[in-house]
């Protein structure tokens, strides 16, 4: 296994050895140039991910997440795709305080890209092995006002469908309800809206009796 230092390098010369200038330009205008990019869409570069991950393993413990670090440390928006990529792969072996690294990934370059990754792919599995962590750590992070953290309260639970926690759900939509942040409000909208998949008539007695945004009832109300 290469040092995460020489791993990260490895997938940085890789990254923009096959990056398209041309992509980059119009990536990089999509999310209002708050990051840079190589140029490689989504297929691209999951695909020379997947080829480095054969070649040379995936890393775990400090290893891990440092080399998440190195990632998420680089301006380059595909970088952070690579450590939340190789993250997911090795989140079922992580132990309960892996969810303080989890943390660490949701306030570094975060935006909605990164944020809904992170919050039902590695935070809602990692929720779902320790079920003991969920209230404690998301009570904190809904009581930090901090509006990504929160964001991760309502969406984590997007891959549960019968085994959401509703009454959890519900709560804290109600907590979001006056807020005028619109990743908070499309984000309960959103919520809301996966689960009424699962039980469409418990969401649309939320939505009838329950004061929510404009935007909250509109995208949760979809399919109920």
């Amino acid at each position: 296994m290469l040092p995460a230092s020489a791993y990260y390098r490895l997938v940085r010369d890789t990254f923009q050895a096959h990056g398209d200038p041309v992509t980059a330009e119009g990536q990089m205008a999509y999310m209002r140039r708050q990051f840079e990019y190589f140029g490689l869409k989504k297929p691209a570069w999951k695909a020379l991910a997947t080829e480095i991950h054969r070649t040379q393993g995936l890393p775990d413990g400090t290893n891990l997440q440092e080399l998440a670090r190195l990632c998420f440390g680089d301006e380059h928006r595909e970088m952070h795709y690579f450590a939340l990529e190789t993250v997911q792969k090795m989140v079922k072996k992580q132990p309960p305080g892996f969810i303080h690294f989890l943390e660490e990934l949701i306030l570094q370059n975060s935006w909605w890209d990164t944020v809904d990754w992170i919050a039902p792919k590695l935070v809602g599995v990692h929720f779902q092995r320790y079920p003991e962590l969920i209230l404690p750590v998301t009570e904190r992070w809904m009581a930090s006002g901090q509006c990504w953290l929160q964001r991760v309260c309502l969406i984590f639970q997007l891959m549960y469908k019968e085994k959401t926690d509703a009454d959890l759900l519900f709560r804290y939509v109600r907590q979001v309800a006056d807020s005028r942040e619109f990743f908070l409000q499309k984000g309960a909208g959103w919520a809301l809206r996966q689960y009424s998949k699962t039980n469409p008539e418990a969401v649309r007695h939320f939505l009838e009796t329950t004061r929510v945004s404009a935007l909250t009832r509109r995208e949760g109300g979809k399919y109920c």
